[in-house]
């Protein structure tokens, strides 16, 4: 991207208890795409995430808290995720979590190719590392699943439908949304699946970045049974 400018672009980082990863997160971004703006939505951490943001926000004007804990809103990653977006003021926003599980050098892979024409660019894991078997399985079964759902009923897909890390026109964005929202499980985890399951097979043109899926560094996974049931609902919504 010339001149290394990426005014253009917010970064969306939902968190649930991430105090231990968020900080380094904001200052690389910080240092690495000049002019972005970044906004970080927490759900109810409970472990001085907020506070963390809330000192980084003083120290970086591009950054912003969405603090989502106690104000009667659903709780979850999507709704969180969902949030952030219509927040944003630029064109285009990219969405990652907070864990170091994204590599944040593929944000610039992502906006260059939302700059190029793109409708939309998506992180594509091309391998993970540091899963149990019965993890991957897990994973694969349920990608499959996902698959046969979305060629059954016409829609949009692509090599990662699951993946957390992508990036959009928001404009784009929040017009499907804003036509499906009921479609769009506020407290599952799959934001990117929800918006492709609204979309037309054929109309988007979708980039895709290989990426190599790192074990987390602190903290702890958030799936779990609830994060399964959200996904059933978000396959039959």
């Amino acid at each position: 991207m010339g001149n290394n400018d990426y005014s253009h672009f917010t970064i969306v980082i939902p968190t649930l208890d991430e105090k231990g990863t968020i900080g380094a997160l904001v200052r690389r971004i910080e240092a690495e795409y000049a002019g972005a703006r970044v906004i970080v939505v927490d759900d109810g951490s409970g472990d001085g995430t907020k506070e963390a943001v809330e000192a980084l926000a003083k120290r970086y004007r591009n950054v912003m808290l969405i603090d989502r804990h106690g104000e009667g809103r659903p709780r979850g990653l999507t709704a969180s995720v969902v949030e952030g977006i219509e927040k944003c003021s630029t064109k285009y926003f990219v969405v990652m979590d907070a864990d170091m599980q994204h590599p944040l050098e593929k944000v610039r892979r992502l906006a260059d190719m939302l700059e190029k024409g793109y409708d939309a660019a998506v992180a594509e894991r091309e391998s993970v590392t540091g899963w149990a078997l019965y993890r991957k399985i897990i994973s694969k079964a349920l990608i499959l699943i996902g698959q046969l759902v979305l060629n059954a009923r016409g829609k949009e897909a692509c090599g990662d439908i699951f993946s957390g890390f992508f990036g959009m026109r928001r404009s784009l964005f929040m017009r499907v949304h804003r036509d499906n929202r009921q479609r769009f499980v506020g407290e599952g985890y799959k934001v990117l699946f929800d918006f492709l399951k609204c979309v037309d097979k054929g109309t988007l043109r979708i980039g895709e970045v290989p990426y190599v899926f790192r074990v987390r560094e602190s903290g702890r996974s958030k799936a779990g049974y609830r994060q399964g049931i959200a996904l059933l609902k978000s396959f039959v919504s």
